[in-house]
């Protein structure tokens, strides 16, 4: 399949392809009014839980709820979430219930400026939240980490309280621009159904809400008829309730086909216009690395050299050189080389070296996906049963007798051999999605020679995997992890 029939099958009326919204269980939950409230209400109970045993429980990380939960099990089920059903978690999310209820205190008066509606922000704050954790060692921290998701709480009433719309979700949240970024890749995207009825009408509701039955519209200003993909799509389904048409499908699609469309889409632009949707998409791919290597014991003896070399008794430094090294020289140096490489073999070419790069930065989601899901997936695997001893632990805590038993501190999960398998399976299939986007776009941008224009990027997509696999391979911090005795 080329990258044309590829556009175009994405293209179709989805009325033609399986619609979620349809199923007889999952479809008429999602359809209801009050669904969205119901899963904020329940991750609200549980990220209170967390919380309160963060700070008042024990401050062993791995006997700590908010470090285990957090950390194992939150993480992990994202990535499996995010590439099964999309952006699941953003639909549950809690902090957008408690900003709803402030807002029926106080409404917002202004309206986030026009010169701030990019990513840039965004992703400085998503690479601080990596360093933050690298520093702090946030895993090891239930105080910390539960002070953490404290300011996220905040950060969004501030924000949310002030400027209308998403203002928090689209330009500024971490995780929101981290699940952006991987849905992407999730075969699942809200929709048109008939395009022909969305022509048709002439009330927008999808985008202005009904005010007669106190429904809003998309607070992300997706105008659903010029909306591709997942993109910037919270999953909120305030479109499916504003519609008065019933004309949203909840859509299943080719994985990682958006990433090609040339159009422009609406509240996005076009894709190979925007310079910081592409710096966000490599962030995505290498901090995936970084994260990643950053609990190997490699990286240790690299600390301890770059300390003496910068006379540096301080992690601070230390830390900030090697990201600035692993999320800035070295992408730059990867891309740069490739798009100068591309723009040669390809000449005569309209495009120049960082125009290049743009359009091909988008082709690294797949693998920086399979990068995360191996590393989430190594905790979540590893770790996953150690939140049954941890809950037993904290009800004694709590109740002072053991209501749900003696805690089974040997209840961990898979050994780490067992998991490495599996891991090299998920870099395989995101390094052969990686290697088909960069050979499709390729087809896109050098129909007369898109060989030669991909080469150089199946050459760093190359490198890039073998990377992935030896830092995997390497021994691996086992965090969150249950203690025995």
């Amino acid at each position: 399949m080329d990258a044309g029939s590829i556009i175009e099958s994405m293209s179709m009326p989805p009325a033609r392809q399986a619609d979620v919204l349809r199923w007889p269980v999952i479809g008429a939950f999602l359809r209801w009014r009050h669904a969205r409230t119901s899963l904020q209400l329940v991750v609200l109970l549980i990220t209170a839980t967390l919380v309160a045993h963060g700070l008042f429980g024990s401050q062993i990380g791995p006997r700590n709820l908010a470090t285990v939960v957090t950390w194992v099990h939150y993480r992990g089920l994202l990535v499996i979430a995010l590439l099964a059903a999309g952006n699941l978690f953003c639909t549950g999310c809690p902090f957008v219930l408690v900003r709803d209820v402030g807002r029926r205190v106080r409404q917002p008066w202004l309206r986030w400026p026009h010169r701030l509606r990019t990513k840039w922000i965004g992703i400085l704050l998503f690479v601080s939240v990596l360093f933050i954790y690298e520093l702090f060692d946030l895993w090891a921290l239930p105080r910390g980490t539960a002070l953490l998701v404290l300011a996220y709480f905040g950060a969004a009433l501030s924000v949310d309280l002030v400027f209308a719309g998403a203002t928090f979700c689209k330009y500024l949240c971490p995780i929101g621009q981290f699940n952006f970024v991987a849905s992407t890749v999730s075969p699942l995207a809200l929709q048109v159904r008939q395009p022909e009825t969305c022509r048709t009408c002439r009330t927008f509701d999808c985008i202005k809400g009904r005010p007669e039955t106190n429904q809003r519209g998309c607070e992300l200003g997706l105008f659903l008829p010029a909306k591709i993909g997942s993109l910037d799509c919270t999953f909120c389904l305030d479109c499916v309730q504003a519609c008065p048409h019933d004309n949203v499908a909840l859509a299943v699609g080719v994985p990682g086909a958006e990433l090609l469309d040339l159009r422009r889409r609406s509240g996005i632009g076009r894709l190979t216009e925007r310079w910081d949707v592409a710096t966000l998409t490599v962030l995505f791919a290498f901090g995936g690395l970084l994260n990643a290597f950053a609990m190997t014991a490699p990286v240790l003896d690299l600390e301890r050299w770059l300390a003496r070399v910068m006379g540096s008794t301080s992690e601070a430094p230390v830390l900030a050189v090697l990201f600035v090294v692993a999320l800035g020289a070295v992408p730059l140096a990867a891309l740069g080389g490739a798009a100068a490489v591309t723009r040669h073999l390809t000449r005569p070419t309209s495009y120049s070296v960082g125009q290049i790069a743009v359009r091909y930065a988008c082709a690294l989601v797949p693998f920086g996906f399979g990068v995360w899901l191996a590393h989430y997936g190594f905790h979540l695997l590893t770790g996953g049963l150690t939140i049954i001893p941890v809950a037993q632990s904290a009800i004694i805590e709590v109740v002072g007798w053991a209501a749900l038993g003696a805690p089974m501190w040997q209840w961990t999960g898979m050994q780490p051999g067992a998991v490495f398998p599996i891991q090299l399976g998920f870099i395989l299939l995101g390094s052969i999605g990686s290697l088909a986007l960069s050979y499709l776009i390729s087809e896109r941008d050098y129909p007369d020679r898109p060989v030669f224009a991909a080469a150089p990027w199946l050459g760093v997509v190359l490198v890039l995997a073998a990377a992935a696999v030896w830092i995997l391979s390497q021994p691996m911090e086992m965090r969150g992890l249950g203690l025995s005795g």
